[in-house]
């Protein structure tokens, strides 16, 4: 059943239009990849989706009983963000705050989910240590355990690999793809590795001078794949 629905949507600033005529569903269970050529609006499309940006023209509806603050967020991590000094479990509980609104204080359900989510991501052992102090991979299971801590059905994710060597980035995008097999929530992810995108997505939204949304074995069978996958190879991303 379809969560997000996009109808004609036109991103951008004032009147500055970055991409236009989106138009693409989301389903639960989905695994949607979202790639393209850099500043093709795939970052403004992200914060579109989180209602943090509105759109300049279209219609963005959300169902299936999917509300934009029950949608959780791993978003690229700034050197300051690595450097955050608050405790490992401050850090994933502060994920619930999108839910609880105005109430200052964690129950203890809240501080159980959260030591569930983190029990998920193998970084429970981590519970008291300082975030600043953790390695990049233990940093990133680390938001996403906050990011599950907003959502039992979807997630958006930025580049959740960026800055991960070779094996830490596969487990990261195993820890994804298990989110979605096994705990069965749909997935939304920008990422410039069209490689994995392709391993592991179900559908494919790619925006840039064409913009395409279909299965991932459609994309493959598109026009525009191959001249992507091209550029990719040789660096242009």
């Amino acid at each position: 059943m379809a969560q997000i629905i996009c109808k004609n949507l036109s991103l951008g600033y004032d009147s500055n239009v970055i991409v236009k005529n989106l138009n693409f569903t989301v389903n639960s269970g989905d695994y949607l990849c979202i790639v393209g050529e850099n500043g093709s609006g795939k970052s403004t499309l992200m914060r579109t989706l989180l209602s943090l940006q509105k759109s300049l023209f279209g219609e963005l509806e959300f169902s299936d009983g999917l509300k934009p603050n029950e949608i959780g967020y791993l978003p690229q991590q700034t050197f300051v963000q690595r450097d955050f000094p608050a405790s490992v479990f401050e850090i994933v509980l502060s994920g619930l705050c999108s839910k609880k609104g105005f109430k200052p204080f964690y129950s203890k359900e809240d501080k159980a989910l959260a030591l569930k989510n983190m029990k998920k991501m193998e970084i429970e052992n981590l519970k008291n240590r300082c975030y600043r102090e953790l390695s990049g991979g233990q940093q990133q299971r680390v938001l996403l355990a906050r990011a599950l801590c907003a959502t039992s059905k979807a997630l958006l994710l930025d580049e959740p690999v960026s800055g991960l060597d070779p094996m830490l980035t596969n487990q990261m995008y195993e820890l994804i793809y298990n989110l979605n097999k096994k705990e069965k929530i749909t997935i939304i992810m920008i990422s410039h590795d069209i490689e994995s995108a392709l391993k592991y997505s179900t559908h494919i939204l790619h925006i840039g001078k064409e913009i395409f949304f279909g299965t991932k074995q459609e994309y493959l069978n598109s026009n525009i794949v191959d001249g992507f996958l091209s550029n990719s190879k040789g660096g242009a991303q």
